[in-house]
């Protein structure tokens, strides 16, 4: 790899995962950069204590992964007026291609892209799902697509069709903008198509969650019991306006009875304080979610993902809380849901075991067996570093992994 090319993977790799130059050198030597894509989990590592002791007190029936993303292509667009120049979004086509061991360039992207997935699927028991998201475009205010400011997206008929090749093994969640003039006939008709919930990253398609024109499509997601899984906190692999993933942006739906998963539980980033009004102080993103998860009004409607949450740049006490209050003594044990974030977990620099064990949230020698996994299979690696997380000595509740009865 020529100078240039080095440096401009790491900058992306720096961009997506919102980490300076300094968190990267305490782990690279360790972890490499590329993801090797090695073949199937060798049969010792099949059977290590580590990957049989995540499996225990669950049924693999009831564990969906949450959060699992789908490209129908690697390309990305370039955003219009945004800081995001056009050889990052092809770079970020390279990085996102290896980590799912695929070829950005490849005429059959999408047969690689879940044959791959599916092929690590096959390392974990019948009945684990992915459920694999789609995003609908950036819109304006009188709900028209805007080319220039979508920088990806997957349609819902793509969605729905990859999940349909394999059913055993995926589920699908559909997007749909709030402001599209056909978006609750568009809800109807994806739920009857099996959709389970439905996905927004507001920061990147222009919603705002607390706009009344979203009241029509809440009243119409709470009478069809879809869950909206939302982007809460900062937004670092698409540009946008990260105004929107403000935690408290999501009161209204919450008010209209819309059951919400917050991705990533806003562990990254700092938001406005709103409800000290709107010139309010700056103060962590995971604070605010963490706010509206301790009001009792809420208790029945918020829940929160735990994709990406071991990643680099989101560890530290909000991590520890989140294993604190999701234990099996914690007040959050059934209001939490695993996700992976897939393909992030193939992205080798953005997770560092060795890092969470110096922070005392995991066993020093589990490390280099995750290490070992996640060569073979970024899926199971996620899975297992979750179920291997410990504060106290308490882990994540059982509860936390069966995720598909939330969904049911």
């Amino acid at each position: 790899m020529n100078r240039n090319r080095r440096r401009w993977l790491v900058s992306g790799l720096a961009g997506i995962a919102g980490m300076g130059m300094w968190q990267l050198r305490r782990f690279w030597p360790h972890d490499g950069l590329a993801n090797p894509c090695l073949g199937p989990l060798p049969a010792d590592l099949a059977r290590h204590p580590l990957v049989l002791q995540a499996w225990q007190g669950l049924d693999p029936q009831r564990v969906w992964d949450a959060h699992v993303h789908f490209f129908t292509s690697a390309e990305a667009g370039h955003v219009d007026g945004a800081n995001w120049p056009h050889w990052a979004s092809e770079m970020q086509a390279s990085i996102i291609a290896n980590a799912a061991c695929t070829d950005p360039a490849a005429p059959d992207f999408v047969d690689a892209y879940l044959g791959r997935l599916l092929a690590l699927l096959g390392d974990l028991p019948p009945g684990y799902k992915a459920m694999l998201l789609a995003l609908d475009v950036h819109r304006d205010e009188r709900g028209e697509a805007v080319p220039a400011l979508t920088h990806f997206s997957v349609t819902n008929n793509a969605c729905a069709a990859a999940a349909q090749r394999a059913p055993d093994r995926f589920e699908w969640i559909a997007s749909i903008h709030p402001y599209r003039p056909d978006a609750l006939d568009e809800l109807v008709r994806v739920k009857a198509l099996g959709a389970r919930a439905i996905k927004w990253i507001p920061s990147a398609q222009g919603i705002d969650p607390a706009s009344p024109r979203c009241d029509a499509f809440y009243a119409a997601l709470a009478d069809a019991r879809l869950p909206l899984l939302t982007h809460t906190g900062q937004e670092r692999a698409t540009p946008g306006d990260d105004e929107l993933g403000n935690p408290l942006r999501l009161r209204r739906a919450l008010d209209r009875g819309v059951r919400i998963i917050a991705a990533h539980c806003a562990t990254m980033g700092q938001d406005r304080d709103l409800d000290a009004g709107p010139d309010g102080p700056m103060v962590d993103s995971f604070t605010l979610f963490e706010r509206l998860m301790d009001e009792p009004r809420y208790e029945k409607l918020l829940v929160g993902d735990l994709a990406a949450i071991p990643q680099f740049g989101r560890t530290g006490a909000a991590l520890k809380r989140i294993l604190e209050r999701g234990a099996i003594d914690g007040d959050w044990r059934r209001r939490l849901l695993h996700g992976s974030d897939y393909p992030l977990p193939g992205l080798l620099p953005l997770y560092s075991p060795s890092d969470l064990a110096a922070q005392g949230m995991l066993d020093p020698a589990a490390v280099e067996p995750l290490i070992a996994i996640r060569r073979h299979n970024p899926l199971l690696f996620d899975f297992v570093f979750k179920r291997s997380l410990r504060l106290d000595g308490k882990r994540l509740a059982d509860d936390v992994f069966h995720t598909r009865d939330f969904f049911v």
